[in-house]
């Protein structure tokens, strides 16, 4: 089939968007379909995968290039003839695409990825967070499908009035995220520098923003042999460089590929402090690298860590519980691993190719009612 993945983000900004679209891609190429990618101009590449990358104009928000409506977009559309869009959690950009493929008949499967509402809330803004939420349903209605990550995104949406909704998760890499990493001599060294004495290292992974809530890790201040290692760069690294003075922490920065894998496997515990995740890739991530993983119970992180299985889940309102939880593992070596073999086993069947093949069925499946007679 032809496919049009319009994406609201794309390289060289990584997250958790760029991921899922590039590994969309991949397997589209893998599978023998083909694809045209529209884009935020914002320096992409002009193909990938194989297939064109089209850029539209932008302007930069907070280090994020944001797609404007193009009268071109319509006109990309209607030349390439796409099956199916693809809106890649859909904004501005996306929402565009979804109303220009329901004037030519094309339908479109929106891919729920980013809490918009979720920073109105996070700021107290009562009616920005109705607002929102209404920008949401109003963008989502005029998709065919809508997917969604994780059951607290299916509450969030049903409760919001967005209709036709499906669950689709997110991939792991299970060869680059291994628990033999931890055996790499690069590893050793690694951790010989963030923790020279030997001490239980709790890792971090992801942007360094607002809304992953930082500040969190002040509660474990105080606590002895642990050490605390940063991956990641954003607009807040000043900010939680200063409210995690005097705490033993590593700042590593931004890092991908093999180097990202290592970082994981670097780490005794992994610690995820934000309450606003759709889904939760890097508690993935961490899983397939055999760590335990504290999270809020809040988000995506819901369905991927089981208290006291693979990890613990702590009241975001209490912080305190997130030290406790560091404390009790930090202490419990046999602990940590039990955990992080339950982590591995948790993500076994949640392979890239696997969960791509069922986004084409969602794809099969849109396509099938458009093609049934009323």
């Amino acid at each position: 089939m032809r496919v049009l993945v319009v994406s609201e983000s794309f390289l060289p900004t990584t997250n958790g968007v760029t991921t899922s679209v590039r590994k969309v891609l991949e397997h589209l190429a893998l599978r023998g379909h083909e694809a045209m990618v529209v884009v935020p101009a914002a320096g992409a590449p002009r193909e990938y995968a194989g297939f064109p990358v089209r850029e539209v104009p932008a302007i930069a928000y907070r280090q994020f290039p944001v797609g404007l409506p193009s009268p071109h977009l319509q006109g990309i559309i209607a030349e390439f003839r796409p099956d199916v869009i693809h809106a890649a959690s859909p904004f501005l950009l996306g929402a565009q695409a979804i109303a220009a493929g329901r004037r030519l008949g094309i339908p479109s499967v929106a891919i729920f990825q980013t809490d918009v509402a979720g920073y109105a809330r996070r700021n107290r803004l009562g009616a920005a967070t109705r607002f929102a939420w209404r920008v949401v349903r109003w963008i989502h209605e005029g998709a065919e499908l809508t997917l969604v990550p994780s059951s607290a995104s299916m509450n969030d949406l049903e409760t919001a009035g967005v209709p036709r909704l499906a669950r689709w998760g997110r991939g792991v890499d299970l060869s680059s995220y291994h628990p033999r990493n931890r055996h790499d001599p690069l590893v050793q060294l690694l951790r010989d520098r963030i923790a020279p004495d030997g001490e239980t290292i709790v890792g971090y992974v992801g942007r360094v923003a607002p809304e992953k809530q930082l500040e969190r890790f002040e509660s474990l201040r105080g606590l002895g042999g642990i050490r605390l290692a940063i991956v990641g760069d954003g607009p807040s690294l000043p900010l939680v460089r200063k409210q995690l003075k005097g705490i033993p922490t590593t700042f590593l920065g931004s890092l991908s590929g093999r180097e990202l894998a290592l970082a994981y496997a670097s780490f005794d515990i992994f610690a995820h402090t934000g309450a606003e995740e759709t889904f939760g890739q890097t508690v993935q991530e961490a899983h397939a690298t055999g760590l335990p993983v504290i999270a809020p119970r809040a988000g995506g992180p819901i369905d991927l860590v089981e208290p006291g299985v693979n990890g613990y889940l702590f009241d975001p309102r209490f912080d305190a519980q997130l030290r406790g939880h560091v404390a009790t593992l930090a202490n419990d070596e046999a602990l940590r691993l039990r955990m992080g073999e339950a982590g591995r086993r948790t993500v076994l069947g949640r392979t890239w190719e696997h969960v791509c093949d069922d986004l084409i069925g969602h794809y099969e499946s849109v396509l099938e009612r458009q093609a049934i007679p009323v």
